[in-house]
């Protein structure tokens, strides 16, 4: 998974057409409206403000009144196919005169989107998964030791009969960290996911 470091934007020109295309890393869909807000007001001659939204737990498509599945659908495939995430893709249409149909409007607005792609600089996003590990008091040290290992952060630690930690790690460490503990203590060690 990735994100856009900074904004990109493109142009491409189909039979007299001109498609502006434009790519925000945003982080909420009220910053992504803002920046849709910007376009359309420094853009009021253009016909169509079409955009695709990916972004965690609040993604979204428009088509702007073009006909529907020709212009923000392609746009969404090719942030999928970039495997991008927190990241506002806008095109903004100039009618040229000529009609482009169906399937020139959706290759336009998919072009126009992954010509965007080409000045982009992604940067990979690590997924992080906190779990809560409850030991006894004298295995503490063992648990830290494969902490260290796999480069968990501690994020908490409270003792009372037992030590329980939480801790952050890759979320695609976690299973192999749990193995690690589960098979070093001997089974004697409760692991939960934060949130189940």
């Amino acid at each position: 998974m990735y994100q856009l470091a900074a904004p990109v934007t493109s142009e491409l020109e189909i039979k007299k057409s001109r498609f502006l295309g434009f790519l925000f890393p945003v982080h909420s869909r009220p910053q992504a409206m803002q920046h849709l807000q910007a376009l359309r007001a420094a853009h009021p001659g253009a016909v169509h403000v079409c955009w695709a939204l990916v972004c965690t737990g609040d993604s979204g498509l428009d088509d702007d009144g073009e006909p529907s599945g020709t212009a923000a659908k392609p746009m969404y495939n090719v942030l999928v196919h970039k495997d991008v995430t927190n990241i506002l893709a806008v095109v903004v249409r100039y009618w040229g005169g000529i009609k482009l149909g169906a399937g020139g409007l959706t290759r336009a607005y998919g072009q126009t989107i992954s010509d965007a792609f080409r000045d982009a600089q992604l940067i990979a996003v690590e997924v992080m998964q906190e779990l809560q590990i409850t030991v006894a008091y004298a295995a503490e040290a063992q648990v830290r030791h494969w902490l260290e290992k796999f480069q968990a952060e501690v994020l908490d630690v409270q003792y009372d009969s037992q030590t329980r930690m939480t801790v952050r790690l890759r979320e695609k460490q976690v299973d192999t960290l749990c193995e690690a503990l589960t098979t070093s203590l001997k089974g004697q060690v409760t692991l939960r996911r934060i949130p189940e």
